[in-house]
Order: structure tokens, then sequence, then C-alpha cells
């Protein structure tokens, strides 16, 4: 572990791929997170890494699926709308069960919608953005830290799952600056890839094919597929939940569920209604698939809580999820804001205490 360095939470992401050993990044500018993609034109050629930009978000795609399926440790970053366009290849990455990288820094939407910070990708990011029955390991960072640690994280676990594995961040977690460090533990080596990827037979000296692909046509086929893609899902509900309680010692009245920095202000809120003897707590999911359903039941259903409230930066998406947790036993409320105008504590304030009269 080094010393703690000021950074902003754009260029932070792209130097922790690089201590992560990731030194191949393709993609294409947006805002919010260009300042990825220009922190690394200049660093990946000092570390002997390769720094590409597509000529678009969906050329970007095919890229990371090529580079990915002939073994190398890949990733991008993009927002909103270029990870729409990009949905169709992750659809073919998943498919075709290759490790990739990707982090999205939400704007607001639908359409090109705004610059401002959103937390309008969670439908996109859990539900699966393209086709067919497949799903992202999507983790939610609430610090620039954490986003550190958590795109370090993220490559060995793509490759363990030969999965894509997506950053859901905003436009707060990008542009804000805090000290980060980088753990030198998380910096990891690529894991065996000659019994899949694309290296080629006279590199292996063997006379076995390895073919990479998503396109099944015989229907037994294409199920046992999917069932195996599915068992990997099951496995990352067993083993990847990741999920931290605030306040949830106390005997509170009222449960929030919220993540990433919109959690941050939530915190602040609970304080504030601590100090005036309104006891509430909180529990922030640091992974959103896998969905830590369990934990969020079991903290509904504490005997003293009589309401939870699902609070994001969006016009109500990760309440579904809420919802089918919480099974009906408790009422669940939302409350958010959707366009770059994040909530204030004080506000959050006021839709707990509605709820809890």
């Amino acid at each position: 572990m080094g010393k703690k360095v000021l950074m902003k939470g754009n260029e932070a992401i792209g130097e922790a791929a690089i201590r992560a050993g990731c030194l191949n990044y393709f993609a294409y500018p947006i805002t919010p997170q260009s300042e990825v993609a220009e922190y690394l034109s200049r660093r990946m050629p000092e570390v002997g890494g390769v720094f590409l930009q597509g000529e678009s978000e969906v050329a970007v795609a095919y890229m990371l699926f090529g580079a990915s399926a002939c073994g190398e440790r890949v990733f991008t970053t993009s927002s909103s709308p270029g990870i729409s366009l990009m949905s169709e290849g992750i659809s073919y990455i998943a498919g075709a069960q290759c490790p990739v990288v990707f982090v999205n820094i939400i704007r607001g939407g639908p359409g090109l919608g705004g610059i401002l910070p959103s937390q309008g990708d969670y439908f996109q990011a859990t539900k699966g953005g393209g086709h067919g029955d497949y799903h992202l390991l999507v983790m939610a960072p609430a610090s620039v830290q954490e986003a550190v640690e958590m795109v370090m994280r993220a490559f060995p676990l793509a490759e363990k799952y030969r999965n894509p594995v997506m950053i859901l961040g905003d436009g707060l977690i990008g542009q804000m600056m805090e000290p980060v460090e980088f753990p030198d533990h998380l910096k990891t080596e690529p894991s065996n890839k000659d019994d899949w990827a694309t290296s080629g037979m006279d590199h292996r000296k063997s006379n076995k094919r390895n073919l990479v692909k998503s396109l099944y046509l015989d229907p037994k086929v294409l199920n046992d597929q999917n069932l195996l893609l599915k068992s990997k899902y099951d496995q990352m509900k067993r083993e990847e939940i990741l999920y931290e309680g605030y306040n949830t010692d106390a005997d509170y009245k009222v449960l929030i569920v919220s993540y990433g920095t919109m959690s941050r202000v939530c915190r602040t809120a609970i304080d504030l209604l601590k100090a005036q003897g309104l006891e509430v707590g909180m529990l922030r999911p640091q992974t959103l698939f896998p969905f830590p359903e369990k934990a969020v039941r079991d903290a509904a259903w504490k005997e003293s809580c009589k309401a939870v409230i699902s609070i994001e930066m969006s016009m109500g998406q990760m309440v579904e999820d809420v919802e089918r947790c919480v099974q009906g036993r408790r009422p669940v409320e939302w409350y958010g804001k959707c366009g770059g105008d994040v909530p204030t504590p004080e506000e959050v304030m006021d839709a707990v205490r509605k709820i809890e009269k």
C-alpha cells in the first residue's frame, strides 16, 4: 500500500486498471468520463500498454471482444449513451464467455439527456442492456477509493467467471477529487487462458481448436449453453454479494436502501435525523448484480422497522428489486431526482419523515 495521492475519479480509475495489470484500453470519448481516455492516452505508452480510440462505441465493443477472445486483459470506460451503443457487443461478449471490464460513469437520460450525474442506468446494467439471457457482474462504488478497489478487483472476477464485469459510477464519482491509494495486493496476473482463448494452434503446439463463439443453431445446444451461463450467475449470487450497513445496529423505524454517491448523502441525513431522535438505518448494495436480496430482506423485516425507502438518482429503478426483496411485509417507498440535481440531506430527511409518520 503506497502513500495517498489526490486524484480526480476518472484519472484514478485509469490508473487503477494499470495497477491491476491491464495494459489494453480501447474507448471513445464521452462526457463525463473523457478524462479516463485523456489520462490513459499518456499513461499507457509509458507502461508499455495499448491505448486505442475507436471510431465509435460500436467499434470499441468489438475491439474489446476480439482482444478478450485472444486472452488479453482489456477494459473500457464510457457513459450512458455510449454503453447503449455497446450493448449488442456486450451481449456477444457474455454469450462467448469473454472477460472484459466496463466502467459506466452515468449521465442523465433517456436519449442524450444531460452531462450531470445520474443513476438512471440501473436497469441497463443489472437486467441486461442487450438481447438474450445474460448478466453482468455489477459493482457500484460510493467513493473514488472504492472505485479504485472495485476496478482492480474487476479483472480477476471477469477472468474467474469468463464474463463481463461492470463498474457503475456516476458523474460525481468521475469528477470529484479525493485522496486514493492503490493496494498492491489487488494486482493480479491473468488467469490461465490456454484452454479457451484463440491464441493460435502453432503457438500452443496443439491440434485442439479453440473457437470463441456465441452462435448455437441447435436448440438443445443453445439451451445447454444458457444453462451453463445461468450456473455462473448462480455462483455469483453465492460468492460475490457485497453490501454495507449503516446504523443497522440501532432499532431503526425506517430503512433506507441506497447505493453509490447517493448513499453518502443518505449517511449525512441519517446522522442529522439521529441527532433529532429518529433512528434510521441504511443498507448500501455494493454489488447491484448479484443484488444483496437476503440482506435487504433481513434488514427490512427487523421488528423495529416500519417502512423502507429506496433513494436513488433516478425515477425509481432499484426500488423494484427492493420491493421484490421485502415481499410486501413492509411498505416500500421511493424518493429520487434525475437530471443532475442531487438530492440534499434535508430533502432526504423530509422524504423519510413523510413515511415515518
